[in-house]
């Protein structure tokens, strides 16, 4: 057993008998690895890396550690709003992956299986329930969500709110993507600031809210232009750096932070060589810790990945100019919201723009939107000439999943795509 495994089952344990103590040895893991990660960075990875795995270190310390400062969130929340408000956001899928990454998720679904939840729920979410009943998670400053993306966030929000007895905000995105569904969603953004402030006891000024939304179009200017100049460059990466990529674009959104990463991440793009052997674009989540997908993509000098659809959506170019309708812009017109078509037409055009051999839909357990489009998604890209592989598996608890057939499935698209492109270059 690891020393890492050992930290998370003791974790684990004492969430069970003495949450406050389970969570000061938390805090002391997660500060040591802060202290690590400033000490002895990853020289594998590029700059922006290592500085965004720093910083989401740091924000999750931060709402652990002040969490009268801390808001729970669904990760389509707009994080622009909770930065001009100066609250720590922490989403379902973030605070989930650290505890997986810890190794105490295990306490934490068996918790939530006590308490009735089904097994056929996103593991993000159960783990996020079970580390919050056992009371391992404190009581945040309040609660914002949407129905956006995730079903489970219509149960697992709600629940909390209740159990933590907190002010919580709902946010109803339209499933139609058009003018209308814009202005509808803006009005319940100046709502949500309103609710902010009541909350917080703190005015939030407009010119606060337009320099958020200023600074995240800055972060979407310069990811674009990384993106136009990834078919010739590729930095070196892990499946963890382009997990942290989605927390930037979601929980950092308008944050100089974001701006600081995609300046970074531009500048690492330009350097980069362009790499040899394969190039695929990915969909969807990270599974971060499935060691045959850690094994076939960290620090390969022969398998790049050149984008991420949920990247490359959280940093989408806003057109609107007002501040509030800017935002419900990015949320109406979100790949995930609404049909598949556009999840499709997206994946397409990264794909071309990259000039990708191909693409990984990754179907996590227990997400309907993605497993349900998954075959439409993979028949539409090959039809446009863009091999693809539905990789099923469980991005927080990786124990739900067989190496051997993640190892066997991948590896045999591997050698599917290296066989393209042998037959392209005769």
């Amino acid at each position: 057993m690891s020393i890492t495994d050992k930290f998370g089952s003791a974790v684990g344990n004492m969430s069970l008998e003495n949450s406050e103590k389970a969570r000061k040895l938390l805090l002391t893991g997660y500060r040591l690895q802060e202290k690590r990660l400033l000490i002895f960075p990853d020289r594998g990875l590029p700059a922006s890396g290592q500085y965004a795995a720093r910083l989401v270190m740091q924000r999750i310390i931060q709402a652990l550690e002040k969490p009268e400062s801390a808001a729970m969130v669904s990760i389509f929340v707009p994080g622009e709003l909770l930065t001009a408000a100066g609250l720590t956001p922490y989403s379902v899928e973030a605070l989930s992956c650290f505890m997986a990454g810890t190794k105490c998720e295990q306490t934490f679904l068996r918790k939530t299986e006590e308490e009735g939840f089904p097994e056929t729920m996103c593991s993000y979410h159960r783990v996020f329930l079970g580390a919050a009943l056992t009371g391992l998670l404190p009581k945040p400053k309040c609660m914002v969500y949407t129905n956006l993306a995730c079903d489970g966030n219509m149960m697992t929000f709600p629940y909390l709110k209740e159990t933590y007895d907190i002010p919580g905000f709902y946010i109803d995105v339209p499933y139609e993507k058009n003018k209308d569904s814009v202005v509808y969603v803006a009005e319940q953004l100046r709502e949500l600031k309103h609710f902010l402030e009541e909350v917080t006891g703190k005015n939030i000024s407009e010119e606060a809210v337009q320099q958020a939304v200023a600074n995240s179009r800055k972060a979407s200017s310069n990811y674009q232009q990384q993106l136009t100049l990834r078919k010739d460059h590729d930095p070196v990466t892990t499946i963890t750096n382009e997990l942290y990529a989605i927390f930037m674009c979601h929980l950092l959104a308008g944050s100089e932070a974001s701006v600081k990463y995609t300046e970074m991440l531009l500048n690492d793009v330009k350097k980069a060589p362009k790499g040899e052997g394969l190039h695929v674009i990915w969909m969807h989540i990270m599974p971060f810790l499935q060691a045959p997908v850690k094994e076939i993509f960290n620090y390969s000098t022969k398998m790049h990945i050149r984008a991420c659809d949920f990247v490359a959506d959280g940093f989408q170019e806003m057109h609107e100019e007002d501040p509030y309708e800017a935002l419900a812009e990015k949320m109406v017109y979100s790949i995930y919201n609404g049909s598949v078509s556009q999840r499709i037409q997206v994946a397409e055009k990264l794909a071309r723009e990259t000039e990708a051999d191909g693409g990984i839909l990754f179907a996590h357990w227990g997400c309907k939107g993605t497993i349900g489009a998954s075959s439409l998604i993979k028949s539409s890209l090959e039809k446009a000439g863009i091999p693809t592989m539905i990789l099923d598996g469980d991005g927080c608890n990786p124990a739900n999943t067989s190496d051997g057939q993640v190892s066997t499935r991948l590896q045999a698209f591997v050698e599917m795509l290296e066989e393209g492109k042998e037959e392209k270059e005769l």
